[in-house]
């Protein structure tokens, strides 16, 4: 009986070592999944951990980015107010040169319609049909070249006869014009001047000449005294060279230099020059 008991007893234990056995064996490999899934986890967190400061990094990196994006958006309008007003101030300075060159060109204009006027008259009263007389237009300037043989006899600045017929024309035309003024200007070759008690050499002559004809001008003719100015250049402004007879010829000349009142428009161009 008792062997039977302590049999069954040991088949029992026997069975029952061999339930815990597998237990523990499962229990065991729950426990290495459960490891398994830890570490995997685990690293995974550790990745998550990683991404989420890079992320924070990158957030931060934005804020500030949008932070500067703001300001300069900020920036950027103040600038394109100022923009707009430098733009708008641009015009109105654009506008006002225009007006001012415009203003210029008006006077410039009337400059030219006062030069034509006059070499019209001149052309008309003094006569260019004579070769000995020559009226043109030099940087809006007007001259009346008269030759010296219609003027003087070599050597001399007595005016003569045929002279006081041309520079009559010339008065007519200088008195019809009262704000005008006339330089007298004396041109002689370059053939030495031998001087004498009166005159030392061809600038003299030169000078001498021009003054005989202002006074022709002034006491024969009438013409107003403060319109006129005496100058002699002497043989140092020659038109040609001095290389032969017909060109000293040429050289020796009297030149008339007609100058308009054009003072008032010369004084607004400067003006308006100086204020840009």
């Amino acid at each position: 009986m008792r062997k039977v008991i302590f049999m069954i007893s040991l088949v029992a234990l026997t069975l029952t070592s061999c339930g815990t056995k597998k237990k523990i064996a499962a229990l065991e490999a729950q426990n290495k999944d459960c490891q398994d899934l830890l570490n995997s986890t685990t690293v995974k967190l550790n990745l998550c951990l990683t991404e989420k400061e890079a992320l924070n990094q990158q957030n931060e990196y934005l804020k500030k980015n949008n932070s500067d994006l703001i300001s300069a958006s900020k920036d950027m309008t103040v600038l394109s107010t100022k923009g707009a007003q430098n733009i708008e101030k641009a015009l109105e300075t654009i506008k006002e040169k225009d007006l001012k060159i415009s203003r210029m060109q008006d006077a410039l204009t009337k400059k030219d319609s006062v030069t034509l006027a006059l070499v019209t008259s001149l052309k008309s009263s003094v006569g260019i049909s004579d070769p000995d007389i020559e009226v043109n237009v030099e940087k809006g300037v007007v001259f009346i070249s008269i030759s010296d043989k219609l003027l003087f006899k070599s050597g001399s600045y007595v005016v003569s006869d045929r002279a006081k017929e041309v520079l009559g024309k010339v008065a007519k035309v200088i008195n019809d014009k009262p704000t005008f003024e006339c330089m007298v200007e004396g041109h002689t070759d370059n053939v030495p001047f031998t001087g004498n008690a009166v005159l030392l050499d061809n600038w003299d002559l030169s000078v001498k000449r021009s003054t005989a004809i202002v006074r022709v001008l002034t006491k024969d003719l009438k013409v107003n005294p403060k319109q006129l100015i005496s100058a002699g250049r002497g043989e140092y402004i020659p038109l040609v060279d001095n290389n032969s007879a017909e060109n000293r010829a040429t050289n020796r000349r009297t030149r008339i230099v007609i100058l308009p009142k054009i003072d008032e428009f010369y004084e607004m161009i400067e003006k308006e020059m100086k204020k840009q």
